[in-house]
């Protein structure tokens, strides 16, 4: 019952005035929170670290979100039934049956139906049950006739007529598994096998009532019936031979056959060959030729003529050896009533059981009987519900809070050491562990959401090595440095459950990750800069080296006295043009070193102590602007893009900021008292530090004396 005078609590987190729900009376007054408060709207029931079946339960329309509504709902039920809403806050795993409130009528009825799930489990005194106990339905109806669910077993019955016919039924028709897990019948299986049934007996009433019309052949007009198919179109190829062979003579000997044909299987096993020969005539070709049945027949279809002579051709034309076409389509004015009866076949299904038993069936009680069954099954549909809802009591019990406190809060998400529901694990990659780590459901809603997150994003292919499993996740890096991260780095992925994955990198946005990154990435980029046009230079001249000396190859000559090239005098040296180069050169370096001078001199001008001010000025002018701008994005990161890229409805800013970033990504650190050995094998021997610093102070005197006879310094007096 809801209290409209009900106070709310709120707290500020992330940047965002978020409910707190800390008692039971918060949920239960639920519904008159405005869902302008509440941090999502929607949420997707797939991808999330929580029981698939709870969220399927909640979502009541299922179409695979989860909505404010549907939330109320499940809250307002589940804290009607319960005698203390607070219990709903402990997340247990384990549901007493003292929690619920039996002086409502629901109540009442949901703890009769959990001492029943008792009681088929073997445990009638116990006084507690779990979600894994609920949810096996097959071991809660494994001992029930009936179980509301519609299906019938043969443990429906204890008479052997029906659970024979029930058997039959399954036989011909098919089943379905019971709410036991045992298979059986429904209303509408048995009723497609009885009107199989009726069906097939009318078939057959048909042939019985014009027998000698549909078997003019009696017993054996299928057997005869199924021969004749089979030759049939070999049989009117040969006539249509004969007849172009009496329309054109000279058509005679192609029709007959292409001696090629039979040479290209005369030097081969003949016997391995019978494919082959079937596609030949089916006898000699002739004008106006009578079918012969009995000699100079195709060895293909020596047989299957031979059993259409005894089935059919005796029958109809007794001592005839051959036949003409007329006689062929009296043949199939023969056949065609029974080719018409057996097109029109139907319930064919039940065909195995016999005409007898059908008929025993259908001149009984049998339809009536497993319709009781059915009816008696169906009554017990409330009662077997209600089996049913004490599993979704208890999976509201265990996981409606947690839904709530990443729902209508991100609590989990902005609590220390909790992952939240949309956190399928932890990444490590880099000397770093990074937390945030969010299944993709579809790469092309995050291309175009993801940008406005302002976070560094890793998108990782991940293989898991116990199943074989594959899924994609996109990893938030908030701290450390990217030095080494590039498409194509191999990483470890756990997911919340532990279970190691193969992890690769497939895309990166690039972001800033901290203060002291933004720093440094000025520097980076001249560095990077510099190194690949040093790269581009060598490898230009290395080009122009190697064609170089593969064009000298291919124009030495093979002997210098036949060949004889009369070569290009040499193009005169031009030394204005190189003077005026050289004089370019010179102006340029010139200002480089006035430039670099008067900075040099402009700094030892400086008083002593303002020196590391000038200094540090410096610095703060080259990173300045990119720290800025670094600062300025790390407050402003926000999660909720990359949930909104996945199906959620973020209703509220999910700031991730500084200081919370660095809790969501870790840092390799040695364990505390760890002993370090620095005496490294492999480090590179350090020279004596003397002969450096002597050459060191000669050179500085050397620039010294350069600036002093320059006039920029002046030496005090």
């Amino acid at each position: 019952m809801q209290d409209h005078q009900h106070i709310w609590n709120f707290s500020t987190v992330g940047g965002v005035k978020r409910v707190n729900l800390e008692s039971g009376a918060d949920l239960r007054n639920l519904a008159s929170l405005d869902p302008k408060l509440w941090t999502a709207l929607s949420c997707p029931v797939e991808g999330l670290e929580i029981d698939k079946k709870t969220l399927e339960i909640i979502d009541q329309d299922h179409d695979g979100k989860i909505r404010v509504p549907e939330i109320i709902t499940a809250v307002d039920w589940i804290t009607g039934i319960l005698k203390n809403p607070d219990v709903l806050l402990k997340q247990e795993p384990v549901f007493q049956l003292s929690y619920i409130n039996e002086t409502t009528e629901l109540g009442k009825t949901l703890l009769e139906s959990a001492h029943t799930i008792l009681k088929n489990l073997g445990k009638e005194n116990a006084g507690t049950l779990t979600v894994e106990e609920t949810s096996d339905t097959v071991k809660i109806f494994a001992g029930t006739k009936f179980n509301g669910d519609g299906v019938i077993t043969e443990d429906s019955t204890d008479a052997p007529e029906l659970i024979l016919l029930i058997n039959e039924i399954k036989q011909c028709i098919g089943s379905v598994a019971d709410r036991g897990g045992k298979q059986g019948v429904t209303e509408e299986l048995v009723n497609t096998f009885f009107e199989d049934g009726k069906k097939y007996s009318a078939w057959l009433a048909k042939k019985n009532a014009n027998t000698k019309q549909i078997l003019p052949l009696g017993d054996r007009t299928e057997e005869a019936f199924l021969n004749y198919s089979f030759i049939k179109s070999k049989v009117d190829d040969f006539f249509i031979r004969c007849r172009l062979a009496a329309f054109d003579v000279q058509s005679t000997q192609v029709l007959n056959l292409q001696m090629a044909r039979v040479e290209s299987i005369t030097a081969k096993d003949l016997s391995l060959c019978m494919d082959d020969i079937a596609t030949y005539p089916l006898a000699k070709i002739e004008a106006n030729k009578l079918l012969p049945l009995s000699t100079g027949i195709n060895p293909a279809w020596e047989y299957a003529i031979s059993d259409f002579k005894k089935l059919t051709g005796q029958v109809l034309f007794p001592g005839k050896e051959t036949l003409s076409e007329m006689e062929w389509k009296e043949i199939a004015y023969v056949f065609a009533p029974y080719a018409q009866w057996r097109s029109e076949k139907e319930g064919d299904k039940v065909e195995v059981l016999g005409m007898d038993r059908l008929q025993t069936i259908l001149s009984g009680t049998f339809l009536q009987d497993i319709r009781v069954l059915i009816e008696k099954d169906i009554d017990m549909e409330d009662e077997a519900n209600n089996i049913i809802s004490v599993d979704k009591l208890l999976r509201y019990h265990r996981d409606i809070f947690t839904l709530l406190k990443n729902f209508v809060t991100f609590f989990d998400f902005y609590t220390p050491g909790v992952k939240a529901i949309f956190q399928v694990g932890t990444l490590y990659i880099d000397q770093r562990s990074c937390d945030l780590c969010i299944k993709v459901a579809d790469m092309g809603r995050h291309a175009s959401m993801v940008s406005f997150s302002g976070m560094y994003l890793i998108y990782c292919d991940c293989t898991s090595r116990s199943t074989n499993e594959r899924m994609t996740i996109v990893a938030a890096l908030t701290n450390g440095d990217i030095d080494n991260l590039v498409v194509g780095k191999n990483a470890l992925f756990y997911d919340r459950q532990g279970l190691d994955w193969d992890a690769t990198v497939i895309k990166i946005i690039d972001n800033p990750i901290s203060i002291r990154q933004a720093f440094f990435s000025p520097y980076r980029k001249v560095s990077r800069f510099i190194e690949t046009q040093i790269h581009k230079f060598a490898s230009t001249e290395d080009e122009k080296v190697n064609a170089g000396m593969t064009k000298s190859i291919e124009n030495v000559p093979v002997k210098m006295e036949e060949v004889k090239v009369k070569k290009d005098p040499p193009p005169p040296f031009d030394i204005g043009k190189f003077v005026g180069i050289f004089a370019a050169i010179g102006l340029a370096l010139g200002a480089i070193g006035s430039a670099l001078a008067s900075v040099v001199a402009g700094f030892f001008g400086l008083v002593w102590w303002k020196m590391p001010i000038a200094f540090a000025g410096i610095l703060l002018l080259i990173s300045g602007p990119a720290m800025i701008m670094a600062f300025l994005k790390l407050r402003k990161r926000n999660l909720a893009p990359i949930l909104d890229a996945n199906g959620w409805a973020i209703n509220a800013s999910a700031v991730v900021n500084i200081q919370f970033g660095n809790t969501l990504t870790h840092l390799a650190e040695l364990p505390k008292g760890a002993k370090i050995n620095l005496n490294d094998p492999f480090t590179k021997k350090k020279r004596p530090i003397l002969p450096a610093i002597f050459v060191l102070s000669l050179l500085l005197g050397v620039l010294f004396f350069i600036l002093w006879k320059m006039g920029y310094l002046h030496l005090p007096l």
